[in-house]
Parts: structure tokens; sequence; C-alpha cells
């Protein structure tokens, strides 16, 4: 009897379990059929979607040739022809103007250069004369900045005696007689330079001149008459003869005078006139 009742037990045990099972297979077919059923709708939802904005870009594109050919609908040939006739005209007037206007422009020019030109061919011949008459004005002439014998005369390539050394040495100017207090003028006109008192040939004045000359005045009495930078004239007075030179002392009393081109002592002799 227990023996039946186990038999059956596991029997309705079993046909449970086949019923859940078929169960859950059903579901599961019914689930993959309504996926399946869903992304194909989806699908054709996006294509239909794509051919609508195609469909309107091409509306969109023919609307535009419409557009552009809209102009000419309702004319005839002849309106069409003299239309294109009258554009044809319009450019054809400004290239002519355009061209007109570059002939003028270009005349315009060429009379001005010609103008010009003859402005500077009238205007050379006194621009020359001027130049001319500057470096005539500009040429230096030098003359003797006191009047004397040279006592001592320049020595730069040999050597001479100096009483108040006691030795031979050079000497880079010239010495000219003159009792104290003798005025000195300036041999050329030109600028002040400097004013000092050199310790070998005392009170002591250089002026600058054009063309990189300077002229040196040395063992002079005072040198309240002028100042540095002063411009002054060819003759004018500048100093008065003194005894300040210490190198030349014992000599007679006399003006040391120098000359320099481009900062080099040269020959006074060669350029006093």
């Amino acid at each position: 009897m227990r023996r039946d009742n186990r038999k059956q037990n596991k029997k309705k045990t079993n046909d449970n379990i086949l019923t859940y099972c078929m169960l859950a297979a059903t579901i599961l077919v019914v689930a993959i059929i309504w996926v399946m059923n869903y992304l194909g709708k989806k699908e054709e939802s996006n294509k239909y979607a794509n051919l609508g904005n195609n469909k309107l870009n091409t509306i969109t594109n023919t609307s535009g040739n419409i557009a552009s050919t809209s102009t000419e609908i309702g004319k005839s040939v002849n309106e069409v022809i003299n239309s294109n006739a009258t554009t044809n005209n319009v450019s054809t007037n400004s290239t002519t103007t355009n061209q007109t206007t570059s002939v003028t422009n270009k005349t315009a020019t060429n009379k001005f250069a010609k103008n010009a030109n003859t402005t500077n061919e009238v205007s050379t011949p006194k621009t020359t004369t001027e130049t001319k008459s500057v470096e005539k004005n500009n040429e230096l002439s030098f003359i003797k900045p006191i009047e004397g014998e040279i006592s001592k005369d320049f020595a730069k390539d040999h050597l001479i005696y100096s009483d108040t050394l006691k030795e031979w040495t050079s000497h880079l100017g010239i010495d000219i007689k003159a009792n104290e207090n003798s005025d000195v003028v300036s041999v050329e006109s030109g600028t002040i330079k400097s004013i000092k008192n050199d310790p070998r040939y005392g009170v002591t004045i250089t002026i600058e001149h054009n063309d990189g000359f300077q002229s040196i005045y040395s063992n002079l009495q005072t040198s309240e008459m002028v100042v540095e930078g002063e411009q002054v004239d060819k003759g004018q007075v500048i100093a008065t003869i003194g005894n300040t030179a210490s190198f030349e002392s014992k000599d007679e009393s006399h003006l040391h005078f120098e000359l320099l081109k481009d900062l080099t002592q040269v020959n006074p002799n060669e350029y006093i006139k």
C-alpha cells in the first residue's frame, strides 16, 4: 500500500515539473517573438524617416532651381534678348568709361611728369651755381697770427737745440717774435674749441676751422678775450702775447703757433700767406 502511494506521489511530482517546464518554454518563445517584432518595427520606422529627409532635400533643391529660373518666366523671347542686350550695353559702357578714365589719368600723369622734369631742368643750373659759390666760400686762406720774424722754425723730422731745456728736441710749431701785450689774431674764421693753461706752453687757445684744420696759439698773456664755443672771424683779436710757456721761458718774447690738419701737426709756413 505504501509502495503504491509513493509511486503516485512521484508520478504527480514529475507531472508538475513537466508542466512548469512547458509553461516556461512557452513564455520564453512568446518573449522572443515580441522582441523580434519590436526590433523590426523600429528598423522600418527609421527607414521611413530617412526616406522622408531625402524627399525633403530633393524638394528644397528643386525649389531653389525653380526660384533661379523664375525671373525668365512670363517673358517673351524678344524681352529676354533685349534684357541681355541692355546688360551687355551697361557692361560695355562701364568698360569704356574705365578705359577713358585710365587714358585721362595717364595723360594727366604724363603732363605733371613733364612739368616736373621741366622744373628740374630749369632749377639745375641754379643749384650748380649755388654749390660752386659755397665751395668757393669754404676755401681757407690763413693769415699771420702776428707780425714778426720767425725765431724758431718748424722741426718735426729733425731736432733743434732748446736754450730752456738745454737739450736737442723737436719743435712742432713756429715761434714768431713779438713784444709782450701785442695782439694775436685768428688766422682764419672758426670756433674756439678750448682755452687752457698748458703746463709746457702756458696759456693756450685752440680754434677749430673747416676741412679738419685747427690752429693753436700758446705763450699768451690772457684768456679772457674769448670763450669756448665762440665763433670768431679771420683777423679777430683773441689774446695778447705773454711769457707763460715754461718750456720756452728763456727764449725771446714770442708767440708759439701750431697748425694741425686732421689732428696732425703740419708746417704753418706752407699754409700762411
